[in-house]
């Protein structure tokens, strides 16, 4: 592992409006990489954050052979230092894509120590306020030339950070999902369960049209009945039916496995809540609202942690979820998963890699 010296100017940081974040707009001064070929990854490096040369050969711009991952760093407000958030099931799940996208896996404990290097190499950026983070995103792409359809011989593996805010500019206020029926994102066999860059942009379209219409994202339904309930462009999705969290289950083959899902449903279990991971049709949560037993809907996700939900439509009909106010189980969520992010509460699970 190289490292730049600590003394080395931050040219990037005065380029960045700290009291406007955003999510995605700023990066950090560095970046690790690691290089895979001769069926080997290389030691890694961090090097100055710089524009990199491609050929217009380069097979990942031709057949998307590329996954990624999203992760963040706190500050911790009560020990010092900062914490990044359950970080081993990142380096599990993007090779869990890896897998799926014929890309070879990179091994875990190099991964975290990847992910914890770079991050204190760029401590600086860790912004100072609560609910702000320093975003980790790592990306894995095949960098062969090559035209043809097959996977890659060699490969990158690249990290690099992003002071960041409130994913939604309106910040933990109920956002407006737009159900989907005509679209679909994924199919159940296919790669609905990796975090690559086909489900993305299979996502685009109909997020467009659906903000063209006032809406901040689309839920997606299964691609084969069009009837049960999948996930949202960019979070997992949680009901409070009769006071029981439900969510889609991961056995339907096209959900990402979150890691704040995850993360919520582990509370809610020492919580002694009712959990239900099922099949949910579309039609149940619109029947249960009309019946007054739906009392919350919430999306779970890395980069907004959680985000209330005010309204669903469906076609013609429109339904406000808890007067288009956050709940109390999604700010119970919230508060308790920032609290452990920020070092404020207890956290007895050890969730958090901390960093001195």
């Amino acid at each position: 592992m190289s490292f730049i010296s600590e003394v080395e100017e931050m040219t990037g940081m005065n380029k960045v409006d700290w009291k406007n974040l955003g999510f995605g707009k700023y990066f950090s001064d560095h970046v690790y990489i690691s290089e895979f070929k001769d069926g080997y990854w290389d030691g890694g490096k961090i090097t100055k954050f710089a524009d990199m040369n491609i050929t217009p050969a380069m097979c990942t711009l031709h057949y998307g052979q590329t996954i990624f991952e999203g992760l963040k760093a706190y500050r911790d407000f009560t020990n010092g230092g900062f914490n990044i958030f359950r970080p081993e099931m990142n380096a599990k799940r993007l090779n869990n894509s890896a897998r799926q996208l014929c890309i070879p896996e990179f091994p875990e404990d190099k991964f975290l120590n990847a992910i914890k290097d770079l991050s204190k190499t760029d401590e600086q950026w860790i912004p100072q306020n609560y609910g702000e983070s320093l975003y980790i995103r790592p990306v894995v792409y095949g960098d062969g030339d090559f035209l043809g359809v097959h996977s890659s011989d060699t490969y990158k593996l690249i990290i690099m950070t992003s002071p960041v805010g409130s994913y939604y500019a309106s910040g933990l206020k109920p956002v407006k999902i737009l159900v989907s029926k005509k679209y679909v994102r994924a199919t159940r066999g296919g790669l609905g369960t990796a975090k690559t860059a086909a489900n993305y942009a299979a996502s685009l379209y109909a997020g467009q049209e659906a903000k063209k219409l006032g809406f901040s994202q689309v839920l997606w339904l299964d691609g084969v009945e069009r009837e049960y309930v999948d996930e949202v462009g960019a979070m997992n999705i949680f009901f409070v039916i009769n006071d029981t969290l439900v969510t889609p289950t991961l056995e339907q083959g096209s959900i990402l496995a979150g890691v704040t899902r995850d993360t919520v449903l582990k509370l809610a279990k020492q919580w002694d809540m009712k959990i239900e991971e099922r099949k949910i049709k579309i039609t149940e949560v619109f029947d249960r609202h009309r019946k007054g037993e739906l009392t919350e809907v919430f999306g779970t996700g890395t980069a907004a942690v959680i985000s209330p939900v005010g309204m669903l439509k469906l076609e013609d009909e429109e339904i406000i979820i808890n007067n288009d106010e956050i709940g109390p189980y999604a700010q119970k969520f919230y508060n308790t998963i920032t609290g452990i992010m920020h070092g404020s509460l207890e956290d007895v699970n050890n969730w958090n890699t901390h960093i001195e």
